[in-house]
């Protein structure tokens, strides 16, 4: 067995990918963002969940470190993300650390030495202690020496009060451009529209920062959208179809339905978490660290849960409830396939949701400005969600990025057939109207519907509404027909919600161009469940339970056998480690090894995510199991 080659202590970038991450090369706009901030120049990082963000400031916090400028700061806003992203880089052989509350006092004075002599190249913080006296008087000390290298403020949507994640203290990290103009700074987020990214600018300064922003497209996710009837059994009908044995998040808006729900697919076989709030930090600390560790656990969760999860695998996320915005669909959505391989982004959706939606705008504490941009940010997903044109084309063009149809979506694959809606919009509105004249009241849709297509129920005939003209002149139109009607009639403004009385339908200003026939209403046919593709593809190609995962899917027999040793030699260590396996080596790592049948440690170099310290720490392991074939 060959000697393994000496690591340099190399400032350039393309050599540190290299050495510590065994990356051959950068991706995307990596690169240059890299340059600029080793450079010194601020940036702002709009980069896709699974675009490599974190190597933007990983790698100059790495060279600035060994051209002598000190420490990097990296403000993270979650505890589960430091101890993960802190483990990976001792992995890689970086000296890295953080500080939070799961260190206790001699741990934590143990880092804050290590801090001020200069000797940690990343320490990871929460924006709460970064801007507590005592933190600031370590930075201080630092910058006096010239030893404070980098901010790197991950998550900054969290800064914007239009973001779907706002964090009050984040607005207190202007204090790192006042106290320590010199330092460079750069700011990272998977997600935020133009008027998030100003609102970033402005909050945290960086007027004068360049600004990157990737292209927001995931091709590998399969966006899909079906009409909201028994979710549960929707959602289990998916699972069963397309990802039995895989592992997802499946999203829900209240903790009592993250628990049914939890409960409803482990009651069919399927290997499910709740994860919210209202459990123990206990409990949630211990479905975190199983979703991540173990193979096919779906976490049904609040939106608690997600942010900074790192899980490569996840072969599809779900909603059974509407998020509030694009941004965080977006955010969410891209937590499936960071690896590359297919996955899916599944949601369901009715009326209620839009009803549900508006109410919480409306009843909330926040200023009418904030409550209008909060209309509009649903306005889009309701758009999104009703649209009969590409999905994809849709979702890029709300954060201003040309595409065209990518095929790949529900309506791509199977484009939705179109009905002129304005007829009966106009005569859903005409009974509204005539039920508020007659009655001096207002009813929801329920009864609305059941007035205009005719059906005499107690409640219609208690208040006499059978003899409303409009009664029974919408017969020809389905329940399902007339509640997407109403969802677009809500979504375009044309009818509101009065949440102050039960949730009833109420007459706006936009009602009138509808009325009066100056606007129309197309309307996508209902889809209540997966479609059957065209052209042949009934459904994507599901993983069999127990089969090797995607990245390993063209290894011949003996290829597959090595895959399956090397991952059973790849849970041992991660557990030994205390860190999810992936961060030891990805599954496209452990492909490559497979099919190359490495002998030597010269075998080893250049394969993608075998960086030097690795090569030293497991090549001799990983050639003893490729031996054993």
């Amino acid at each position: 067995m060959s000697a393994l080659p000496s690591p340099s202590n190399s400032t350039e970038p393309l050599q540190i990918l290299h050495e510590v991450f065994g990356y051959q090369a950068f991706r995307g706009p990596q690169a240059p963002i890299v340059d600029h901030v080793v450079g010194g120049g601020d940036a702002l990082v709009l980069m896709p969940t699974g675009g490599g963000k974190s190597l933007c400031y990983q790698i100059p916090a790495i060279a600035r470190q060994r051209a002598g400028h000190g420490v990097a700061i990296v403000v993270s806003p979650l505890i589960a993300l430091m101890h993960d992203q802190v483990g990976a880089l001792h992995e890689a052989g970086v000296n890295a650390a953080f500080l939070n509350s799961t260190l206790d006092w001699a741990q934590t004075q143990d880092v804050e030495r290590r801090l001020a002599r200069a000797e940690i190249t990343l320490l990871y913080a929460a924006p709460e202690r970064v801007t507590t006296p005592r933190f600031l008087e370590l930075m201080d000390g630092l910058a006096s020496r010239g030893k404070l290298s980098l901010f790197a403020i991950d998550e900054a949507h969290c800064v914007s009060q239009w973001g779907h994640d706002f964090r009050p203290e984040y607005r207190a990290l202007t204090v790192l451009h006042q106290r320590y103009a010199g330092v460079p700074r750069i700011a990272l987020t998977a997600t935020a529209d133009a008027l998030t990214r100003a609102d970033i600018v402005e909050r945290l300064q960086l007027e004068e920062a360049r600004q990157f922003v990737s292209s927001f497209d995931r091709p590998n996710i399969r966006y899909s959208i079906v009409e909201k009837k028994d979710a549960t059994t929707q959602l289990l009908r998916f699972i069963e179809r397309e990802h039995e044995g895989e592992a997802g998040v499946v999203y829900c808006q209240s903790r009592k339905r993250v628990e049914d729900v939890a409960v409803a697919l482990q009651s069919a076989g399927i290997n499910a978490l709740p994860y919210h709030a209202g459990l123990d930090s206990a409990v949630r600390q211990k479905h975190q660290d199983r979703f991540l560790r173990e193979d096919g656990i779906v976490m049904v969760a609040t939106i608690a849960f997600g942010m900074g999860i790192d899980k490569p695998d996840v072969r599809f996320v779900g909603h059974l409830d509407m998020p509030k915005n694009i941004e965080g669909y977006y955010q969410e959505t891209g937590r499936a396939g960071r690896d590359g391989a297919p996955a899916d982004a599944w949601m369901v959706y009715g009326l209620q949701d839009v009803v549900n939606q508006r109410r919480m705008i409306d009843e909330s504490p926040a200023g009418e400005e904030f409550k209008q941009v909060m209309r509009g940010k649903l306005d889009a997903l309701l758009s999104l969600a009703e649209a009969s044109d590409c999905r994809r084309v849709r979702l890029l063009g709300y954060f201003g990025e040309q595409s065209t149809p990518c095929g790949n979506c529900d309506n791509c694959i199977t484009p939705p057939q179109v009905w002129d809606g304005t007829d009966a919009a106009r005569k859903l509105l005409s009974t509204i109207y005539r039920v508020q004249q007659q009655s001096g009241i207002s009813f929801g849709a329920g009864h609305i519907m059941d007035i205009l297509r005719g059906k005499a129920t107690e409640k219609v005939k208690q208040f006499g509404h059978e003899s409303i003209s409009t009664f029974g002149l919408g017969a020809e139109f389905s329940e399902v027909q007339l509640r997407g009607v109403l969802r677009q009639l809500i979504a375009t403004g044309a009818l509101a919600v009065d949440t102050e009385a039960f949730n009833t339908l109420k007459l706006t200003e936009g009602s009138r161009a509808v009325l009066k026939g100056e606007a129309s209403v197309a309307l996508r046919e209902s889809v209540s469940s997966p479609a059957s593709r065209s052209g042949g593809k009934t459904r994507r190609e599901k993983t069999p339970r127990g089969a090797p995962s995607p990245a390993a899917a063209a290894l011949d027999a003996a290829g597959q056998a090595r895959f399956a040793a090397l991952k059973a030699w790849r849970a041992e260590v991660a557990r030994e480690h205390n860190l999810p396996a992936y961060v030891i080596f990805h599954d496209a790592t452990l492909a490559t090894i497979a099919e190359r049948a490495p002998v030597t440690l010269e075998d080893l170099q250049g394969i993608s995510g075998i960086g030097s310290k690795k090569l030293e720490a497991y090549g001799a392991d990983v050639l003893r199991v490729c031996s054993s074939f």
